[in-house]
């Protein structure tokens, strides 16, 4: 099964419970292959699960550039370490990091996942490209999708 992430950067003190409710979603899906934009935080966290459930991931690259959007070593030290190790990359045509190259990255991982798991606060998206902007994508083109509440700590699917 295909499943894809969208979520947030910075997850505060929730990254802990975010991957144990991940891990919880992907444990049980056979023939599991991830696709990720290897942000920092959510999209990290689900590699990271997809990884540790026996599956492999695709990563979705938003441009040239895109190492210039890490703001702390830590992160951009795995983004390289996760970008290395997928099974593939797909770099989309955008020349430098802009809000609609973000915006790209999740309307390519939603028409190709058969799932989406969302790690999203339920509020709309800061800026052209956000999370939720990504979750209005899934549901106008009828995804099921799995909404991770870092913020009330819950899970629920969405069909």
């Amino acid at each position: 099964m295909i499943v894809g992430v969208t979520g947030h950067r910075d997850l505060g003190d929730a990254g802990p419970w975010v991957r144990a409710a991940i891990d919880s979603q992907l444990t049980s899906i056979a023939d599991l292959v991830g696709l990720s934009g290897l942000a920092a935080g959510a999209d990290q966290i689900f590699v990271e699960s997809v990884s540790r459930a026996g599956g492999t991931y695709e990563a979705v690259i938003a441009c040239t550039g895109y190492e210039a959007t890490f703001d702390d070593e830590v992160s951009l030290t795995e983004y390289r370490r996760q970008l290395s190790a997928a099974r593939a990359v797909h770099l989309l045509p955008y020349a430098k990091p802009v809000n609609e190259a973000f915006l790209a990255v999740g309307s390519w991982i939603v028409d190709r996942c058969e799932l989406l798991v969302a790690v999203w606060n339920g509020l709309p998206a800061r800026g052209i490209g956000g999370t939720g902007d990504v979750v209005a994508l899934a549901v106008a083109r009828h995804r099921r999708w799995i909404h991770v509440n870092p913020v009330e700590r819950s899970v629920r699917e969405v069909t």
